[in-house]
């Protein structure tokens, strides 16, 4: 079972913490909202260190 990473928009205030240590994964479409790339695997390392990193804990692993 593959793990992929989701946001809590609610909670997100945009610090672009997650931008910065992992921009293969996250990154602000057009309108200025944070997205996810759609991606087979996502790099646990990198996506980790955003979760921690998170002021907001609105980053978290999701079992698909």
């Amino acid at each position: 079972m593959a793990r992929i990473p989701v946001v809590d928009m609610a909670r997100c205030t945009l610090c672009e913490g997650c931008l910065e240590v992992c921009p293969q994964v996250f990154r602000l479409n057009p309108a200025g909202y944070l997205e996810i790339a759609e991606m087979d695997e996502y790099p646990e390392d990198c996506v980790q260190e955003a979760v921690n990193c998170c002021p907001t804990d609105c980053i978290e692993w999701e079992e698909s």
